[in-house]
């Protein structure tokens, strides 16, 4: 019985491990990883990171349709994303639902929602999780900034008030953005990012 239960606890143990190395989050001054991984947008175009990387970096949101987080964030991506792009800064919104795919995480869903939401921004099915494991994306949302050296310059949430913008106190992306910009330091640089987690295959 001691047999069993020991060897029960060695796999359990190693499930725990290989899970944890899968999604660990790269550090902050790490590079964005598979930059070249072409993905399917809603406007039926294949794009990279390196695609949507503007001169002075890149900003990686992942995200989905129908997480009660997303939705109460997501009327500020309109002006992240205008933000972003006054400051030369591209930006990707990235729906790695793998296990929704057939249902509400749809290309067909994705198409509707991007639409209803007027993305300016490619809205990319990330297939397999690929890109979310690279990362070790947790949750919807979940955001990567990148400087112009695709170096990762923040991570973690968009502000501290999912509920209310207007309540926000503390901006985190927005003031990383900027300070980014303006070659400030950015303060903090990492966040915990609350939300849905990423529904992996």
């Amino acid at each position: 019985m001691k047999k069993i239960n020991n060897t029960v606890l060695a796999v359990l143990l190693l499930v725990g491990i290989s899970s944890f190395v899968l999604y660990e989050s790269i550090e902050i001054g790490g590079k964005a990883p598979m930059a070249t991984l072409k993905m399917k947008d809603t406007n039926g175009k294949m794009v990279s990171l390196n695609d949507v990387k503007k001169e002075n970096g890149l900003l990686v949101m992942f995200t989905c349709n129908t997480c009660p987080f997303v939705k109460a964030w997501e009327d500020r991506y309109t002006k992240i994303q205008k933000t972003a792009a006054e400051k030369g800064i591209g930006v990707i919104l990235v729906n790695s639902n793998e296990g929704k795919r057939d249902k509400d995480d749809s290309m067909e869903e994705m198409k509707k929602h991007a639409s209803e939401k007027g993305f300016t921004a490619p809205y990319v099915v990330d297939a397999d999780s690929k890109l979310a494991n690279a990362f070790g994306a947790a949750t919807t949302p979940h955001v990567y900034l990148f400087n112009k050296d695709f170096k990762l310059a923040y991570v973690g949430a968009i502000d501290d008030n999912y509920k209310s913008a207007a309540d926000a106190d503390k901006h985190f992306l927005m003031d990383a953005i900027n300070n980014m910009s303006a070659g400030k330091p950015i303060n903090p640089n990492e966040t915990k990012a609350l939300g849905c987690s990423i529904k992996r295959p």
